[in-house]
Parts: structure tokens; C-alpha cells; sequence
């Protein structure tokens, strides 16, 4: 007699329910992360143009019938002079003949494999013939485009601008922030309100004003206009700020109080720290839109060549080199490099800063 007791259990059937309910999670997945790359793909696509076309030559470039990858057309040297190279089809071949004369109906062809063949005559209109090309990429673009610029002069402008600005506009905005966020006063909603509501404020509304202004104080031509308002805060800053420090426990701030802190010891020491992934966040947004910040310095530098950032250098040398897409792309990408590096190492800070939530901390 067989004893049931040292037999494997039966396997457990999965329901039908749960196996089609398996499959949708699934397929749900899939088409989440397909739709998720096409997206990626779309938007990273004129990125990818501009990278190539960054590594072309100008003729290519402006070849409307070249690859989409840099190449260039392939040439031989023949009796003294440079030929190219043409794919010619022959007797239902395709050959890579080299055109040694050129006629309306008719042109002569070399093999650059075997020249001593002699020459081929090919009934047809050359032009209509594909050159054979190869991979070409032109690093030079990078290395002219960053002569021409005086990129290091126009980087430390521009870091000169970002950083002094960041560091101004994001102090004033947690200050103004944790006072909204914490203490109660008269009139707070409606200021709170007035604040806010400078955010949906056109810039050209308040252009002219403040360029009077400036200009009777004769600081247009410098970075004053531009510096000395940021270190007010920003409307947008403090709102995020403000919003962060609402999910802080006011229990941290009570412990503190016990142990004889105040207001300034409690926010520098305790608001603060818990604060970082916001304040990394504000102050990243801020990074960046003074990078590329380029109406501003435009107008209150009044030209200034020699002091300009990054963003109005590239509209000079965009004019001056409008005929090169090759040259004005190289210049983009080298203004790129440091926002993308910066954005690369503090994007988890970043995106968990940017998520203001109330849960418990």
C-alpha cells in the first residue's frame, strides 16, 4: 500500500481570472514603457539632429541630398587630379567606379581596383548616380566654434551670473518662505496672495519701468539690473519653499524651542537640513534659467560684448555664422555640457524636491 503522506503535493491551478489578469498587468507594462521610449525618442530627436549636424562639414550640411550621418563622398586620385567615387549600375550591378569624364549622355568611369582595366563608358546622366560615401566625423567644429566664442570668458560671465544669483534669490526665498510657512501676522493671506500673483505678471508689463529706473541710476551696461533684484527672492521660489516647510512637524521646532533655540537658530538648524531636496530643487531651477536667461542681459547689458553670458555670445556668433548650422550647433552642444552634468549628478535630489507632498517626515 502506497503511502500518500510521502507523495509531492498537487501543484495549485492558477484560476483563469488570474492568468488573464497576469497577462493585462503585462501587456499594461509593455505599452506604458513603448509609449514612454516613443515619447523619449520624439523629444530627444531635434537633440539628435543637432548632434550630427554639429559633426558635419558645411557642404554637408547644407547638402539637402547627404545622409543623415556625417559622411563625406569618397574620392581616388587619377592622372594627377582628385576623381569621385560614383556607385554606376552595370549590367544589373551596382560598381563603385570612379568618373574620370563627364558628358551629358555619356561619361567615362575607372575601376579604382583595377585601373590598368582601362576606361568604362557608361551610357547616362552622371548626375543622377549616388557618391559613394564613408564616416566622417568633424570634431574641428567643436574646436573653431569655441575659438571664435571665447567660451571661457562667456563661461565665467555666465557662472559669475548664475551663481551669485542662486545663491541671493534662494536665501531671500526661504527666508520670506518659512515666515509665510510658520509665524502669523496681520494681513499674511493677502500678501501671500499679492506675492503669488507677481508670478502670472507679464515681464514686458514691468520692462520699462525698470529700465527708467536703472538708467536714471546709471546702471544699465553693468550686471547690477540684473544681480542686485534677484536678491529679493522670487515669487515662485518661496511658493515651493513654502509649501515644503508645511510638511515639516512643527514637533521638530517645538524640541527645539525647549532647548532655548529662536527663530533664526530653529530655521537655520532645523528648517534647513530637512529642507535640502527643495532647496536643491529651487536652486536648480534658478541655475537654469539664468543659464539660458537671455532677454535680460540683452537689454540692461546694452551690448556689452565683453561681459555678455553665454546665451547673447551665441546670437553673435549665430549671426555672424548664420550660413554654418554645422559651427552654430557645435556651439550649442559646448553650452550644454555644464547644465547637463549638473542636472545629471543631482537629479534624484531634484525630482525628489520638486514632489511636495504631506506625508509625515
Amino acid at each position: 500500500m502506497v503511502n500518500d503522506t510521502n507523495q509531492a503535493p498537487a501543484k495549485e491551478q492558477v484560476p483563469d481570472w488570474k492568468r488573464q489578469q497576469q497577462r493585462r498587468t503585462i501587456l499594461l507594462k509593455m505599452g506604458t514603457t513603448a509609449l514612454a521610449t516613443f515619447i523619449l525618442a520624439v523629444f530627444l530627436m531635434p537633440m539628435g539632429y543637432a548632434l550630427v549636424t554639429s559633426l558635419k562639414t558645411k557642404q554637408q550640411a547644407a547638402d539637402p541630398t547627404a545622409p543623415i550621418l556625417p559622411s563625406e563622398a569618397v574620392t581616388i586620385e587619377y592622372e594627377g587630379k582628385e576623381v569621385e567615387l560614383l556607385v554606376v549600375p552595370i549590367d544589373g550591378e551596382d560598381r563603385e567606379l570612379a568618373i574620370v569624364k563627364k558628358g551629358r549622355q555619356e561619361s567615362e568611369f575607372v575601376d579604382p581596383d583595377n585601373l590598368a582595366a582601362g576606361v568604362i563608358v557608361w551610357e547616362g546622366q552622371w548626375r543622377t548616380l549616388d557618391p559613394v560615401r564613408q564616416g566622417q566625423w568633424n570634431f574641428g567644429n567643436y574646436k573653431e566654434a569655441w575659438d571664435f566664442i571665447n567660451f571661457p570668458r562667456l563661461l565665467f560671465w555666465t557662472l559669475l551670473y548664475a551663481f551669485v544669483t542662486m545663491i541671493g534669490a534662494v536665501t531671500a526665498s526661504a527666508f520670506v518662505a518659512y515666515g509665510f510657512s510658520r509665524f502669523k501676522f496681520p494681513g499674511k493671506s493677502i500678501l501671500f496672495i499679492v506675492l503669488i500673483g507677481t508670478i502670472i505678471l507679464p515681464p514686458a508689463v514691468t520692462l520699462i519701468p525698470q529700465y527708467a529706473f536703472f538708467s536714471q541710476i546709471n546702471w544699465v551696461g553693468t550686471w547690477l539690473p540684473l544681480i542686485v533684484p534677484m536678491m529679493f527672492g522670487n515669487a515662485y521660489n518661496v511658493f515651493l519653499l513654502r509649501q515644503y516647510f508645511l510638511t515639516i512637524p512643527r514637533e521638530m521646532e517645538q524640541a527645539a524651542s525647549v532647548d532655548g533655540a529662536g527663530p533664526i537658530r530653529t530655521f537655520i538648524e532645523v528648517i534647513l537640513p530637512q529642507a535640502v531636496p527643495a532647496l536643491t530643487a529651487v536652486s536648480l531651477f534658478h541655475f537654469f534659467f539664468t543659464w539660458n536667461d537671455f532677454f535680460g542681459p540683452l537689454v540692461f547689458l546694452a551690448g556689452n560684448r565683453d561681459i555678455v553670458p553665454i546665451s547673447v555670445g551665441l546670437s553673435f556668433f549665430n549671426g555672424t555664422y548664420a550660413s554654418d548650422p554645422n559651427l552654430i550647433m557645435a556651439a550649442s552642444f559646448i553650452a550644454l555640457i555644464i547644465p547637463l552634468v549638473i542636472f545629471f549628478f543631482s537629479q534624484r535630489v531634484f525630482l525628489s524636491g520638486i514632489v511636495v507632498s504631506g506625508a509625515d517626515k
